[in-house]
């Protein structure tokens, strides 16, 4: 019991000589929020959705895949990972681009003027371990 209250009284006056200190988290923060058109959200595309859609030129010849979205911290803007080449998993190849170089006609990605050689010659991007 003389050990209860002894931690008791120290624990109240560590409160006590910290005062507001030990409330206290630095300064505060203030968030600028947009007012966002909700009717003009739901005419987009969700990114799971959108990860795994097969993606087409003009002539609706399958140039790639898209494998993944990445947003980075400097550009805030999306750029979409396309798998492309290969045969069954074998051989393929990721490169990045514009997500905004896409253009959604009848649900499908289109990539105007690509051809399966244009996304070959590319740089290849890899995954980095971690991200």
């Amino acid at each position: 019991m003389k050990r209860f209250i002894a931690t008791l009284a120290f624990a109240t006056s560590l409160t006590i000589s910290l005062g507001d200190h030990a409330l206290s988290q630095g300064s505060p923060q203030t968030i600028a929020l947009t007012k966002i058109d909700l009717a003009s959200l739901a005419t987009g595309y969700r990114a799971s959705k959108v990860v795994g859609s097969i993606v087409v030129n003009e002539a609706n010849v399958t140039v790639g895949t898209i494998d993944d979205l990445i947003v980075t911290p400097a550009d805030k803007v999306p750029f979409a990972v396309l798998s492309v080449g290969g045969f069954l998993g074998m051989g393929t190849r990721y490169v990045v681009i514009p997500f905004n170089s896409l253009q959604v006609q009848d649900k499908k990605m289109v990539l105007a003027g690509a051809t399966k050689d244009s996304l070959n010659a590319l740089p290849e991007f890899e995954y980095h371990t971690g991200n």
